[in-house]
């Protein structure tokens, strides 16, 4: 790229650079005026995509859940003949 090594040549032709000092820069500028707002409209949009799943996995869990404990149990007509 030109230049001394470690240096970046500062006249290249078409490329323009700007600087900003850090001090100058308001990291938190519209934090709660713009991007409270956002994120929650951006996680309301998700809302479909991310609770259906859920849903289907509560059933799903829930079920199997039933399933083994039913599994667990004895029949009594089984014992029926016992003596």
């Amino acid at each position: 790229m030109g230049g001394e090594l470690g240096e970046l040549k500062s006249d290249i032709r078409g490329v323009i650079t700007t600087k900003l000092s850090p001090f100058e820069q308001k990291a938190f500028k519209g934090l709660f005026s713009h991007g409270v707002p956002n994120a929650i409209k951006r996680t309301a949009s998700n809302i479909p995509y991310i609770v259906p799943p859920m849903i289907v996995g509560y059933i799903v869990y829930d079920w199997a859940v039933h399933a083994h404990h039913e599994s667990l149990r004895k029949n009594p007509a089984d014992f029926a003949n016992d003596q």
